[in-house]
């Protein structure tokens, strides 16, 4: 594998912050003897970027730094619309490269077209938060984590080769896979909803269950993941779980519980309903279907319904990283609570209505109805952590607990419409009409986008800039 068919990328939308992601990354990769191009994906405004480029100057890196922000996006935009000659598609163009979680990404895939991505978030680092004695696997058994209050013993930091667990799968067939991986038909997790991943709610332990089935030989491992520590998959709804039942927190988008990994080993599976963008790589050889291009956070759907088609497999390898939960620029925990119970619902809807999977996309049936029934169920849901929390209030032995409750309490029924069922049943169909529109615009125009990537990629290179840093030595 060359260095310039093996990219590692970093999605963000905080830019200020993202240049130590970059140095971490940059030296975990060196030590472990990898060279690969480093790019950033950047969802900052123009005023964002102006202001804080420079930080990413003033990095220290071995390996080759490259950044794709607003003008370098724009420009591929442009390209795309002008090979397309059709004004009329210019805005499902914008919609697929839209701001957003998925549109981000959607860059990443044109950039590394042709070749092996490995993508983190910019609050993720090259490390895992391990017991200080691991504990045998049951039989079956992938993984085991549980949570641990922060700052105290009983976990330490462990170093994994990122790049050589992902190099180990990614693009080969399954059996050619080293022989210490497990073979599959999916994972289940012990705390979560296996279609939706959805918490069941709050669990102090889990465990990752793999089904036994077979996976053909043939089989190409299209999609990978480390597992993770930290913050885990943790669900907004379990963050308001935590900050209720700590009388010492005052503030909910504060984390005093990790998630710690008591063991692990890798797996390959038919299906991945554990699909984690945020520690992931992908064999874009040929090209891959896009993110959705959407600011709820389920933008990675797509990939859970595509790679159970045959000839495809997954992987969890044998590595791990951590996730620091960055609170800068992030949404306020009610507000995750809304993206991610819309997000549960549109998941439900489309994946009992797939109606075709290929190499470049899915199709699905869905045209965005939202049942009274649907929106009830939500608002009974959000209702009662409401209550939880007022009950919470009145319980609290400090004006400050007290005072953040009621906050929390007034932040959930402002989001949610104040649990009036007719306005929150209205306003939940439009969004999720505009969301199911401009995600079957999109995949529908994909294939055409990718195949004009591809050839720009390979005459011309597409736009990004060299970063201009200091090379380590």
């Amino acid at each position: 594998m060359q260095a310039d068919d093996l990219y590692f990328v970093i999605p963000t939308y905080r830019l200020r912050d993202v240049g130590e992601t970059v140095e971490l990354y940059d030296e975990h990769f060196w030590r472990n003897g990898h060279s690969l191009s480093l790019i950033v994906c950047d969802d900052s405004s123009p005023a964002a970027q102006e202001k804080y480029y420079s930080s990413l100057e003033q990095t220290s890196t071995h390996n080759e730094l490259y950044y794709v922000g607003p003008r370098e996006k724009e420009q591929l935009v442009a390209h795309l619309s002008r090979r397309l000659r059709d004004k009329r598609l210019d805005g499902l163009v914008k919609n697929l490269f839209r701001p957003s979680y998925g549109g981000n990404r959607n860059f990443t895939l044109m950039h590394t077209l042709g070749g092996l991505m490995i993508s983190s978030d910019d609050d993720m680092r090259p490390y895992a938060l391990m017991e200080h004695s691991p504990e045998s696997l049951d039989d079956g058994e992938v993984s085991r984590g549980r949570l641990h209050r922060s700052g105290l013993d009983g976990y330490t930091r462990k170093s994994f080769d990122v790049v050589g667990a992902f190099l180990d799968v990614l693009g080969k067939k399954a059996a050619d896979v080293p022989d210490n991986y497990d073979m599959g038909d999916v994972l289940v997790d012990t705390a979560m909803d296996l279609e939706t991943n959805a918490t069941k709610g709050l669990a102090r332990e889990n465990s990752l269950i793999l089904g036994r089935g077979r996976v053909a030989p043939d089989a190409v491992v299209k999609m990978a993941q480390t597992f993770r520590s930290g913050t885990n998959d943790i669900d907004a709804m379990d963050f308001a779980d935590l900050f209720l039942e700590d009388e010492h927190q005052v503030d909910p988008d504060d984390l005093n519980e990790l998630y710690v990994l008591v063991n692990f080993r890798p797996a390959v599976t038919n299906k991945n309903w554990r699909m984690d963008c945020g520690v992931a790589g992908y064999d874009n050889t040929f090209g891959l279907p896009p993110f959705f291009p959407t600011r709820l956070r389920f933008e990675d759907y797509i990939y859970r319904l595509w790679i159970q088609q045959d000839g495809f497999a997954s992987a969890h390898v044998d590595a791990a990283q951590n996730h620091t939960r960055s609170n800068y620029m992030r949404n306020p925990v009610a507000a995750e609570i809304f993206n991610e119970e819309v997000s549960n619902l549109l998941k439900r809807k489309i994946k009992d209505s797939v109606s075709r999977v290929d190499d470049l996309g899915i199709a699905f049936d869905y045209e965005g109805e939202v049942s009274a029934e649907d929106a009830a169920a939500i608002l009974d849901k959000v209702r009662s952590m409401y209550l939880r929390a007022l009950e919470a209030s009145e319980r609290a032995s400090r004006p400050e607990r007290r005072e953040a409750l009621h906050v929390f309490a007034a932040n959930l029924q402002k989001g949610f419409y104040g649990f009036e069922p007719d306005f929150f049943h209205q306003n939940l169909l439009r969004i999720v009409d505009d969301v199911v529109t401009t995600i079957k615009g999109s995949i529908e125009l994909w294939p055409t986008l990718v195949e004009i990537g591809y050839f720009e990629k390979s005459r011309r290179g597409l736009p990004r800039v060299r970063v201009a840093n200091r090379r380590a030595g």
